[in-house]
């Protein structure tokens, strides 16, 4: 699916700005990592994009979250490869998957935040962030309380940390401006 149609979508279901740049921030992610495996980029933006599509409508309810976003994508008419990621991407629910579009997603879902919050420490310059700065703020648990460590560390089998580090941060350098940095 192509990008602008996928945000599109996204915006029908999705008014809270911070959530619609999340999403943003995770495709951005996403797509540099499948580039970086050798999978279908434009797929795995498309994912990243509308893995949180269903979070306003079910209220933030984890019981129902991906449950209702795979609903809403098969409606939508999505194959299995977009719509089951979203669905599974909810860990409380369907436990961790050995899919790399499994891991990368749920990985890519919590260093997008972490890489923000390096960025908005910085005064929001995401150029003057590093992946030795990310590194760093990785280790400190209290910096990004948000971010599951666990759940980025499940990219482990795929690629060192500082890797994908450095990924997400290109990812979200290349989309800064929707994001409201610098």
């Amino acid at each position: 699916m192509e990008r602008r149609l996928a945000l599109e979508l996204l915006s029908r279901y999705v008014h809270k700005e911070s959530l619609y740049r999340h999403c943003i921030a995770t495709a951005a992610v996403m797509r540099e990592t499948a580039a970086y495996l050798g999978q279908d980029q434009e797929e795995w933006e498309t994912i990243g994009i509308l893995h949180d599509i269903d979070f306003e409508s079910i209220d933030e309810d984890m019981q129902r979250h991906g449950v209702e976003g795979y609903r809403i994508l098969k409606e939508e008419g999505f194959d299995e490869r977009i719509a089951l990621p979203v669905r599974n991407h909810n860990d409380l629910l369907f436990g961790v998957s050995d899919e790399p579009v499994d891991r990368v997603l749920q990985a890519a879902d919590n260093v997008s935040g972490l890489v923000i919050a390096c960025a908005l420490v910085k005064g929001g310059k995401i150029s003057e962030v590093t992946t030795k700065s990310i590194q760093k703020k990785f280790k400190e648990k209290s910096f990004a309380a948000g971010c599951r460590r666990e759940m980025v560390r499940r990219i482990e089998p795929l690629m060192d940390l500082p890797t994908f580090f450095g990924l997400a941060l290109k990812g979200l350098t290349g989309v800064k401006d929707e994001l409201g940095l610098e």
